[in-house]
């Protein structure tokens, strides 16, 4: 400092010794708060969730004391910053990771519901685990579940519209005695069909609603019947010597009789499908009301069989009109070319450990409901390990009841439904 130069030597010091005061302000960081931003508010922790610990020097924090905080030049927004991947724990070379993204569930369980009775037709009641057995394909299985509580029950009711009208209306009359068959605790579901199959009404717990759509339902008309004019002097109206007796008249058309339409096992199909996506822990049943005649259907008996054993689905039927006469029942087991096929619902009831009734009068009718929905209701359950294979080839199953003179009915077998497999997303 050559400006210096000459000067008192109290005048030198004083300047050499604000110079340095001035310097070491300067080298110090200045200590300023962070403006308040919208865009960056404060994010509360959830609840019972303990907050991380706070870093000296992290922004909005203040520095600790002694620190020496260094300003970050490339300060990013937290809803843009980029964040590390966390890195996958070390898994032996043959993986391939896919076993991550990929769920397996394999059905293994088959639940049995069994009816007991006497020679009576009594249901049995009383009996235990050790009094069955069961058998898949002639091996025998341990059961690993038994129970005798009552289930509530999953019903679709399915009624034959293409019956005559006279039966129809039997039927229609008998609509109390049906929705009292069924408990609050039952869900009912409601069907028709003739040519196609209709769902009237959705499940419901509600005996108003399910009442209330039966009646809506039994306004409607059923076949007429009777012979068709095909040929004969009636065909085109009355004739002199051959010519029309009124020229003017338009003669009357000769018509060609059509094959009527009984959709069953289209209809069964379809309760059959709903029925599929209940929640579990109930009985599953379909209802049937109908003659049992079978003709029209896209689908056939054996498909809709097998979706009826694969969700565990029984059926239950009450022939009227021509499947309650005692001569039918043994015309039933011979079928005609072209013609209609006689009553198919026992079958569907046989192999899937429903039960029958064939009656004629409203009161017989009526008695059947409560019978039926009784027995679906208060059956033993059995159910036992399988080996769980991806085929899903029908497997015979056999129970037997280690007591004498009573009867034991049970679905004859099943189809086992393949492993399940969903990706997540990645």
């Amino acid at each position: 400092m050559t400006y210096l130069a000459g000067k008192p030597a109290w005048l030198v010091v004083f300047a050499l010794a604000l110079s340095s005061a001035v310097f070491a302000q300067q080298q110090q960081p200045r200590s300023v708060p962070d403006a308040p931003s919208a865009q960056r508010p404060t994010t509360p922790f959830p609840a019972n969730t303990k907050p991380a610990p706070v870093i000296p020097g992290d922004a909005g924090q203040p520095p600790a004391a002694g620190s020496n905080p260094v300003p970050d030049t490339n300060d990013v927004e937290p809803s843009t910053a980029a964040k590390p991947m966390p890195q996958r724990k070390n898994r032996p070379p043959e993986d391939d990771g896919r076993g991550e993204f990929l769920i397996s569930r394999r059905v293994s369980f088959v639940t049995v519901p069994v009816t007991v009775k006497d020679s009576d037709g009594h249901l049995v009641e009383g009996l235990v685990r050790k009094d069955f057995s069961i058998f898949e394909d002639g091996n025998p299985v341990p059961i690993s579940l038994f129970t005798s509580d009552p289930f509530p029950l999953s019903t679709a009711i399915v009624l034959d519209m293409s019956m005559p009208d006279a039966t129809l209306k039997k039927v229609n009359n008998t609509v109390s005695a049906l929705v009292a068959a069924f408990s609050q605790f039952d869900e009912v579901s409601f069907y028709t069909y003739g040519d196609s199959v209709k769902q009237v009404d959705d499940f419901t717990t509600s005996h108003d609603e399910l009442t209330a759509s039966l009646r809506r339902n039994s306004r409607l008309k059923g076949t007429t019947g009777g012979v068709p004019v095909v040929s004969g002097p009636m065909a085109s109206g009355p004739t002199v010597n051959g010519r029309p007796f009124d020229p003017a008249a338009t003669p009357i058309q000769t018509r060609v009789p059509t094959r009527e339409s009984h959709v069953l096992n289209d209809a069964i199909l379809r309760a059959a499908q709903d029925l599929s996506r209940r929640a579990p822990g109930r009985r599953k049943v379909i209802f049937v009301i109908s003659a049992g005649q079978e003709h029209g259907s896209v689908a056939s008996y054996s498909s809709v069989l097998k979706q009826l054993l694969s969700h565990e689905i029984a059926v239950y039927g009450v022939g009227v009109d021509t499947a309650a006469i005692p001569i039918e029942k043994t015309l039933e087991k011979v079928h005609i070319p072209l013609t209609t096929y006689g009553n198919i619902l026992p079958k569907y009831v046989s192999a899937t450990g429903g039960e029958y009734y064939a009656e004629l009068s409203q009161s017989d009718i009526e008695n059947a409901y409560a019978k039926l929905t009784e027995i679906a209701r208060n059956q033993y359950t059995l159910g036992y390990n399988t080996k769980a294979t991806a085929a899903s080839n029908y497997r015979q199953i056999e129970v037997r009841v280690h007591r004498p003179g009573l009867k034991v009915y049970a679905k004859d077998g099943y189809y086992p439904l393949p492993p399940q497999r969903s990706a997540s997303p990645q």
